[in-house]
Order: structure tokens, then C-alpha cells, then sequence
């Protein structure tokens, strides 16, 4: 397995971030704890924030295996709060120690990936402008991850997937609507 050595760390970081903020570990801390070299660090990652950011890439694409179409994208999102859940230290962490940008720039990335899959999936028999498509998904993408943030805000008590089942609500039917639309004004209809 190519990514042992990254997997180690991310498990080691994750272990020491149940006693110890963010910016209390040093490489040295998880070189130790791992029994590899700095230079094996540094072969994998440029700094803490870099196996921070590759960590929550992971836990998110491990998180959506296979569940962005349409009719699994709620599978998805749960999987994905799960993740976080799973996961509530170490994000309670980065979000104290990094930018709160960084973590909205993963959660976007994330998201939009789910969401363009389910837009490409529904237009299969329709021709629409790939700045449209793109568009759609940036649009859904934006009040996913900002119901995430509050959730993480508000400390993650309130039912994940009772937000995930009010999104599905809210959406039914939606993104099919936003295409459609699209598909209308394009012909000038």
C-alpha cells in the first residue's frame, strides 16, 4: 500500500489531537510516535497543515465511496456527517487552529463533487452549457457546506440526519427544476 506512511500519520495526529491542540504537535511528536524519519515526513507532506488538509480529503472522498448520484447523494451526505461525527475532535481541533477558509475550501471541494456528479447524472439526455452545470452544482454546493459550518458551529448536537433528511426535503425535485430552467432559457423559451 503506497500510503502507509501517510495513513500513519494521519493516525497518529488524530491520537494526539484526543490530548493536545493542533498547534501544541510538532513533526518530532509524530515522526516519534510513528517511528519514521523527518525526511520520511517531508517526503509526504510539507508541513502539520498539509497532513491536516490530506486527512480531511481522505475522510471525506473514504466517506462518499460511490454515493453521488442521484438517488444515493443523501446517502452521501449522511456518510459525511458521519465522518465528521467519527471524527469530532480532530475537527473541533482544525477548526480553533486552522482558517476558517481552509476548512470551507475542503467542505466546498467535497460537496461540489457530489452535487456536479448528481448535475451530470440528471443532464445525460439534456444539452446544457458546462458553465450551467457547473453553475447548478456551485449553487447547491454553497447551502450544503454553509448547513454543515453551523452544525459544526452549534458544537454537532442537533440530529445530523434529521438536517440531512430537511435538505432532501428542500431539494426534491430541485436540481432537476434548475436544469430544466436552464435548458428553457438556453432555447429562449
Amino acid at each position: 500500500m503506497p500510503n502507509t506512511t501517510k495513513y500513519a500519520l494521519e493516525m497518529s495526529l488524530k491520537k494526539m489531537l484526543q490530548h493536545k491542540p493542533l498547534d501544541k504537535i510538532t513533526i518530532q511528536d509524530l515522526t516519534a510516535d510513528c517511528g519514521i524519519s523527518r525526511m520520511a515526513f517531508y517526503y509526504h507532506f510539507k508541513d502539520i497543515y498539509d497532513l491536516v488538509e490530506w486527512s480531511c480529503i481522505e475522510d471525506g472522498r473514504k466517506a462518499l465511496q460511490g454515493k453521488k448520484t442521484y438517488d444515493t447523494w443523501q446517502e452521501g451526505m449522511l456518510q459525511i456527517f458521519e465522518a465528521v461525527i467519527e471524527n469530532k475532535t480532530f475537527i473541533m481541533n482544525v477548526c480553533r487552529a486552522v482558517e476558517r477558509s481552509k476548512l470551507e475550501r475542503y467542505l466546498y471541494e467535497l460537496t461540489y463533487h457530489l452535487i456536479a456528479d448528481v448535475v451530470e447524472e440528471k443532464c445525460a439526455d439534456v444539452r446544457l452549457a458546462k458553465e450551467d452545470k457547473e453553475f447548478i452544482a456551485e449553487f447547491y454546493k454553497y447551502g450544503f457546506v454553509g448547513i454543515m459550518l453551523d452544525w459544526i458551529d452549534r458544537g454537532m448536537r442537533e440530529d445530523y440526519a434529521r438536517i440531512v433528511e430537511k435538505m432532501s426535503i428542500t431539494l426534491h425535485g430541485n436540481i432537476v427544476h434548475s436544469i430544466h430552467n436552464f435548458e428553457e432559457s438556453a432555447q429562449g423559451l
